[in-house]
């Protein structure tokens, strides 16, 4: 599975990502996703959810700024929405963003 995602719609003002993880949560595959332009952003989803192509393209869209990041970015880094989610992101030995 590739490692770069474009969102159909805007998860928190953006939508390009990359799969930094895998973990294996209830018998289920879940892909920890980060934003490509802010850390803050990830998100884990399914497999299932990651391979639905009305959610989500393989690789990067090369679209217009006014598209990839959208003005819900600056209203979600404004509110204290921002502070909650993911604290620390773990990265598996054989994932390809481990540099150690």
């Amino acid at each position: 599975m590739k490692s770069m995602w474009t969102s159909s719609k805007p998860i928190n003002g953006l939508r390009h990502f990359v799969l930094v993880n895998k973990i294996k949560e209830k018998d289920q595959i879940e892909n920890l996703m980060v934003s490509v332009l802010d850390v803050e952003i990830s998100l884990k989803i399914s497999t299932k959810e990651l391979i639905n192509t009305d959610e989500w393209t393989e690789g990067w869209l090369d679209l217009p700024k006014s598209e990839s990041i959208t003005k819900d970015y600056l209203e979600y880094k404004l509110s204290n929405d921002s502070k909650q989610g993911i604290s620390k992101i773990f990265v598996n030995d054989n994932s390809i963003f481990n540099i150690s």
